[in-house]
């Protein structure tokens, strides 16, 4: 009984664990920063297919109203906060903070990068009966 309890306590402590950190979207983006992007990425120089091979295929492709085209990558990598680890106070308010990158590039007519921004922001995110 008691290898039983410890166990349980054992296994749901790994669950949360697990459950408490989350990535979403490009994992290419984990470890960039503007510094590494503008060391990667030259306006007029760098073309469709080399920024597709640095960062896989867009999240999102746009337009502009002249016909330019428009890639954004985004990753999001949240963590929750320790309050969503109390048990019953959870339900009625929990939240997750972390940190979300985006990297817009825009192309001319040639394909070639016209313009690119890369920006980091922080995120929170608010769960439970209280915070909708």
């Amino acid at each position: 009984m008691k290898h039983q309890r410890f166990f349980l306590a054992a296994s749901l402590s790994l669950a949360m664990l697990t459950l408490g950190c989350a990535s979403v979207g490009n994992e290419t983006l984990r470890s960039e920063s503007e510094g590494t992007i503008s060391q990667k990425m030259v306006e007029g120089k760098t073309s469709k297919a080399e920024v597709r091979k640095m960062f896989g295929s867009p999240m999102k492709t746009t337009f502009t109203d002249g016909g330019l085209e428009i890639w954004t990558y985004e990753f999001s990598k949240v963590s929750a906060d320790a309050v969503s680890y109390i048990p019953i106070v959870s339900m009625f308010g929990g939240s997750s903070s972390g940190t979300k990158k985006e990297l817009v590039v825009m192309y001319d007519e040639q394909g070639l990068v016209k313009r690119y921004a890369m920006s980091e922001s922080d995120v929170k995110h608010k769960t439970g009966m209280f915070n909708n």
